[in-house]
C-alpha cells in the first residue's frame, strides 16, 4: 500500500477527530453508592439479551483509533509488571464470608494480550489496551520501602515501611479484599509487622472502605493505629452520597457496568481499574489531619510533606512527598487517564483550574528531587525525567481543558458547541496517560462550562424547554409520526450516524414508551456507540441502556450504600438535611409541625419544624410550643437509619420517649417520601 499524501493524511485526521466526537471519546467512585450497587448486580447473572455484532461503521471508527495511536509503545506494559513480588493464585477469587466472590478476576479472563492491537471489533482498541493492562495483579515493589498491591479492586493500596511497622495508603473498597490481601500477600512476603498508620488520600470510598479489614477497633480506640486524612474528610466522605444518593446510585449502575455481562460485548474494564470489589464497606474516623500545603507529618519515623488539593478530584484530597524515598504520592490527581471533571454517576463538578495548579505546585515543590510518582490507581512512573514529563502533561491537560472552554465561552460558543469543537492537541492526545478511559474531553469540557456559567447556554429557546415526554410527542408529530421517524432513522443507522439516530429515536421512545420497534432500534444504536467508546464509563452507560431497553429493568434487591460506619459518622445536621429532601412539598402544603429532638448520649438538642412545605431546624434549642418532644439516643437513631428497627418498636420498648402530640409526629412521617432505586432512565 502506498504512503498517503498530505491531503489524504489531513483528511484522515479530520475524519478521526469527527468520529472520535461521534464515539464520545475525545481524549473518578466512585462513591459508596456505586460500590454498593456493584453488590446488587454481581450476585445476579447479568445479560444484555441478544447482543449484536459491530457494524461496518463501528469497525471503521475503531480502526481510526488503531491507526492514530502508538500500539507499538510497550512502556506501560513494562511498568505495570515492574517490581512484581508475588501474586495471589490464578484465577483470582477472593471470597466473602458467605462464600460469594468479593473479587473474581477470572470473569475477565477473555481480556488478554500484550501491547499489540488485538482488540475484538466490539471494543474500542484503546480501551481494550487499557483493559489488558488492568489485568496485572499482585504485590509490587515501587522502591525499596514502598510497595503497592494492584489488580484486586478498582483502586490501589500502597504500603510504606516505617521504623516499627507499616503505613498503609488507601485500603481498598471492602474489608473482604483488604484482609485477604494482607494475610495472603503482605504478611508472607513482607513480614508480619504492625500497621501504625492508615492514610486516606481523599474522600471517595475506594480509598477508605476496606480499613477495618486491616485494623481492629481496639487498635483504633487505643491510638495504636492512627488514621490520617485531609481536612474536611469525614464530612465529604459521608456527605457526597447522601443528599442525592438514590439518583447517584441508580446512575452508578450504568457507569460501572455492574449489571452487564463480562464479555467483549459487555463490560471489559472500569476505566480506573478492572472493576469494583464486593463486600463490607467500613469507615474509621480520622485521628490526624493534613491541613495545609508544606505541613510536615512524621509517621512512624517517615517524614511526609503535605500538598493539599481540595476540590480537585474529590472535595477533600491531599497529595504528599516522601523525601526519604524521593517518592511522590499523587493521590488521584495524576493517573494514567484523563480523569472525570464531572462524573457520570452525578456529583459536583470538579475544578480543572485548581487541579492543574496543584500539579504545578507538585513540580515547584518536589520536581527536582522526585524519582518516582505513584497514585491511587494504575502503576507508578519512574525516573525524574519521565516523572516530570508525566506531571507536566497531566498539568497541561487539565489547564488546557479549563482555559480553552472558557476561551470559547467568552467568544459566545455554547457548551454543546464547545464539546463538539474542543480537542486535546496531539502533544497531549498521543500520550496513553492522557486518553479518556474514565473522563472524556467532551463531557469534561461541558462540565467546565457548567462550573463557571451554569446549565443555561444563553439561548432563550433553551431556558424553559419541554420535558422529554412532551417534547417527544411533538417531535414525532412534526416528523410525520413514529413509523416515518423509524423508517428514516433506519437509513441513518445503516449509514452509521448513530448520534443522530439516538436523538430522534429517543423522542419516539419517550413519546410512545410501548413502541417495541423504537426501543429495539435505540438499543441497537446505543450498543454501537458503546462499542466505539474509549471511555469505560461511556461504554457501560450505552450498553446498560441497550440492555434495559431490550430486557427491562432487573428488579434486584436495592443496594444499601450507607454502611454502619458511615451512618455513625454522619453529623445530625446532615441527617436532618436528608429528611428535608424526603419531605413531599405537596403533602406538607398548608401544614405545620414542630418537634424537639433530644439525644441523651451525645447531648444534642434540636428544634425541627415544617412550614411552607419546607423543613428547618435549629441547634442547641428547645421550643416550649413544640407539638412533641422526642427523647432518644443517637445509637437508636442510627439503628433506625440502618433499618434495624423503627420508631414504633423503640417507643413500645421504652427506648424512645415521646411527650406531647404523638399523632403529629406520625403525620410528619407520612409527609416523607421514600425513593425507588430502580427508577426508569432510558424510558419515561
Amino acid at each position: 500500500m502506498s504512503e498517503p499524501d498530505d491531503a489524504t493524511k489531513a483528511s484522515g485526521r479530520r475524519a478521526f477527530l469527527k468520529n472520535v466526537a461521534v464515539a464520545g471519546v475525545a481524549t473518578t467512585l466512585p462513591g459508596a453508592v456505586g460500590e454498593a450497587l456493584a453488590q446488587a448486580g454481581s450476585s445476579a447473572t447479568p445479560t444484555t439479551g441478544a447482543s449484536k455484532p459491530a457494524t461496518a461503521a463501528t469497525i471503521a471508527v475503531n480502526k481510526q483509533y488503531a491507526d492514530f495511536l502508538s500500539f507499538e509503545d510497550a512502556q506501560d506494559f513494562e511498568d505495570a509488571k515492574r517490581g512484581l513480588v508475588a501474586t495471589l493464585p490464578e484465577p483470582v477469587i477472593i471470597k466473602q464470608p458467605n462464600g460469594t466472590p468479593a473479587w473474581d478476576l477470572q470473569q475477565f479472563a477473555f481480556v488478554s494480550g500484550g501491547p499489540e492491537n488485538n482488540s475484538p471489533p466490539t471494543v474500542n482498541p484503546s480501551l481494550w489496551r487499557n483493559a489488558k493492562l488492568n489485568m496485572n495483579h499482585g504485590l509490587f515493589t515501587v522502591v525499596d520501602g514502598i510497595w503497592q498491591v494492584r489488580g484486586y479492586d478498582l483502586s490501589v493500596m500502597s504500603i510504606i515501611r516505617g521504623d516499627h511497622g507499616y503505613i498503609v495508603v488507601d485500603p481498598f473498597i471492602t474489608t473482604d479484599v483488604s484482609s485477604a490481601v494482607w494475610k495472603q500477600l503482605v504478611i508472607p512476603h513482607l513480614g508480619d509487622k504492625p500497621i501504625t498508620h492508615v492514610i486516606y488520600t481523599h474522600s471517595h470510598v475506594d480509598h477508605y472502605g476496606g480499613v477495618r479489614g486491616l485494623v481492629s477497633d481496639d487498635d483504633l480506640k487505643s491510638g495504636k493505629v492512627q488514621i490520617v486524612a485531609p481536612a474536611g474528610f469525614t464530612e465529604a466522605a459521608v456527605g457526597e452520597n447522601i443528599i442525592a444518593g438514590n439518583a447517584m446510585g441508580r446512575r452508578a449502575s450504568y457507569m460501572y457496568g455492574s449489571l452487564l455481562p463480562r464479555s467483549p460485548t459487555g463490560i471489559v474494564d472500569g476505566g480506573l481499574g478492572k472493576t469494583t470489589s464486593v463486600g463490607t464497606i467500613t469507615l474509621a474516623v480520622p485521628s490526624m489531619f493534613a491541613e495545609k500545603t508544606g505541613q510536615k507529618l512524621t509517621l512512624d519515623g517517615v517524614e511526609l510533606v503535605v500538598l493539599m488539593a481540595p476540590e480537585s478530584e474529590a472535595p477533600s484530597e491531599f497529595m504528599f512527598y516522601l523525601p526519604k524515598y524521593k517518592a511522590f504520592c499523587a493521590a488521584e490527581d495524576a493517573t494514567h487517564t484523563l480523569h472525570n471533571l464531572y462524573t457520570l454517576r452525578g456529583a459536583k463538578v470538579r475544578d480543572a483550574l485548581l487541579w492543574s495548579k496543584y500539579l504545578q505546585s507538585s513540580l515547584d515543590m518536589f520536581g527536582d528531587d522526585m524519582q518516582v510518582v505513584f497514585a491511587s490507581h494504575y502503576w507508578p512512573t519512574w525516573g525524574n525525567d519521565r516523572v516530570v514529563a508525566f506531571l507536566r502533561a497531566q498539568r497541561d491537560m487539565y489547564r488546557y481543558m479549563h482555559d480553552q472552554v472558557l476561551r470559547m465561552a467568552n467568544k459566545g460558543m455554547t457548551p454543546l458547541e464547545i464539546g463538539e469543537a474542543i480537542r486535546l492537541p496531539d502533544s497531549l492526545a498521543k500520550h496513553w496517560f492522557c486518553r479518556g478511559y474514565y473522563g472524556t474531553v467532551y463531557h469534561d469540557a461541558v462540565a467546565q462550562y457548567n462550573l463557571r456559567l451554569g446549565f443555561f447556554d444563553g439561548v432563550p429557546a433553551n431556558l424553559h424547554r419541554l420535558p422529554p415526554t412532551e417534547a417527544g410527542k411533538r417531535y414525532v408529530e412534526f416528523m410525520g409520526g413514529s413509523a416515518a421517524v423509524l423508517s428514516k432513522a433506519h437509513g441513518y443507522f445503516n449509514k452509521g450516524d448513530y448520534r443522530w439516530v439516538a436523538e430522534v429515536v429517543n423522542h419516539v421512545v419517550f413519546a410512545e414508551p410501548q413502541n417495541t420497534a423504537a426501543k429495539q432500534l435505540l438499543a441497537d444504536t446505543y450498543e454501537q456507540l458503546g462499542y466505539q467508546s474509549e471511555s469505560a464509563s461511556w461504554r457501560n452507560f450505552y450498553l446498560t441502556g441497550a440492555m434495559e431497553l431490550r430486557k427491562g429493568i432487573q428488579q434486584l434487591p436495592a443496594p444499601q450504600p450507607q454502611s454502619p460506619d458511615t451512618i455513625q459518622a454522619m453529623p445530625l445536621d446532615m441527617f436532618l438535611d436528608y429528611l428535608g429532601i424526603r419531605l413531599n412539598g405537596d403533602r406538607a402544603a398548608g401544614k405545620t409541625a414542630e418537634f424537639n429532638l433530644n439525644l441523651t448520649d451525645t447531648k444534642e438538642n434540636y428544634v425541627l419544624g415544617v412550614e411552607n412545605s419546607a423543613l428547618h431546624y435549629s441547634r442547641n434549642k428547645n421550643s416550649k410550643a413544640a407539638d412533641a418532644t422526642v427523647t432518644m439516643t443517637r445509637a437508636n437513631l442510627n439503628a433506625i437509619m440502618m433499618g434495624k428497627t423503627n420508631m414504633q418498636k423503640l417507643v413500645m420498648a421504652g427506648d424512645v420517649k415521646v411527650d406531647g402530640n404523638s399523632q403529629k409526629l406520625g403525620d410528619f412521617v407520612s409527609w416523607l417520601d421514600t425513593f425507588d432505586f430502580w427508577f426508569n432512565i432510558v424510558t419515561p
